[in-house]
């Protein structure tokens, strides 16, 4: 078999139901639906399949690649989309030649960025996947310059948030696409070419804990009758979720309604019949416009003094709430932006401009 005339190539809508059967037939872990931006390949002899490798979204969380990388907490939510995940890799029956399993990794690795650059719009810096060690011992990845750098701890993601017992650790080997790639990931900033979207971070537990108590000294504008959600809940929720990328009442009640029932509990959400309840998108528009805007931008740049030291890559873009108008006919602001160098605080105010 001539190895130069195995062709790598993404597969044709049409063949993803080919795809998937000879996963579910052929790879111990069976098909993987696509996670997030998924990329599938296959490897072509001539007209013939020979193997089958698939792309897919990163970890959220692993120790040993976090650590590899070098980067904290907020910079790995803001840039997992520069790293994905070789969640598959098969060779079909009959077609187990030496050298073939790493022929075709490099022919991935030559076209892998451009792909994904023309498909999602955005670039890639790094390659993960994980080694099951009671099946293989990585030796494929090895042979193909990949870098082992640890195994994972064994526990497993469930609706809960992580499995409570540590099952097999897996191996976790890594391929850098750029030269240097490990040191754009974990750098305070990033060239704009690899810009994903907004300034976003991800909050620690003491974070979420804490955000509420920034707000308690606001006055809450709402009749005391029949609340369920207190003023600092909710903008502690609020704000959470801009920090974390969010714009706009639909996407922050979405991000509250995909907090977990830990997360729920630190921001002191209410508790109904056993389960923690977060504010809907009508609570969420009404507090924002009737609260003023300079108690939420005071409140906020107390939060960034107290943590935006500690990272100098943390920023905080102020965005127009959309539809959010006073009495007066003007437009809310609501956030601050914090100076990536300077810890500066740059608020934002009622803007002067008419809807």
């Amino acid at each position: 078999m001539n190895l130069f005339e195995i062709v790598v190539r993404p597969i044709c809508q049409n063949e993803e139901p080919r795809f998937q059967k000879l996963m579910q037939e052929h790879h111990y872990l069976g098909a993987l639906p696509k996670i997030s931006e998924t990329l599938r390949y296959v490897c072509t002899f001539g007209d013939q399949w020979t193997a089958l490798i698939c792309f897919s979204a990163p970890a959220l969380k692993c120790s040993a690649r976090d650590n590899w990388v070098g980067w904290n907490f907020r910079h790995q939510y803001d840039r997992l989309k520069l790293v994905t995940n070789n969640s598959r890799f098969l060779i079909l029956p009959d077609w187990h030649y030496p050298n073939l399993a790493s022929r075709i990794l490099s022919l991935c690795q030559k076209r892998i960025c451009g792909d994904w650059l023309k498909v999602f719009g955005h670039p890639i810096l790094l390659i993960e996947t994980f080694v099951d060690p009671q099946h293989f011992h990585g030796t494929v990845y090895r042979a193909a310059n990949w870098i082992y750098v640890g195994d994972t701890k064994g526990f497993h993601r469930t609706r809960q948030g992580y499995s409570n017992t540590a099952q097999s650790p897996k191996m976790v080997f890594v391929k850098p696409l750029k030269a240097n790639a490990r040191s754009l990931l974990s750098g305070p900033t990033l060239p704009p070419l690899f810009h994903t979207g907004g300034s976003k971070i991800m909050l620690s537990a003491n974070q979420m804990e804490s955000l509420p108590d920034f707000f308690r000294k606001i006055p809450d504008p709402r009749r005391g009758q029949g609340l369920r959600h207190s003023l600092p809940t909710i903008l502690g929720i609020v704000a959470g979720a801009v920090l974390c990328g969010m714009r706009g009442y639909r996407a922050i009640s979405d991000w509250a309604q995909s907090l977990g029932p830990k997360a729920r509990e630190r921001f002191n959400c209410r508790r109904e019949n056993g389960h923690y309840v977060v504010p809907s998108e009508y609570v969420i528009r009404n507090v924002l416009i009737r609260v003023n805007p300079a108690d939420i931008d005071g409140a906020l740049k107390r939060w960034n003094e107290t943590y935006g030291k500690e990272d100098l890559s943390l920023a905080i873009d102020g965005k127009t709430m959309c539809n959010a108008i006073d009495d007066q006919g003007y437009q809310t602001h609501i956030m601050s932006v914090v100076g990536h160098q300077t810890k500066t605080c740059h608020t934002q105010k009622k803007s002067a401009l008419y809807p």
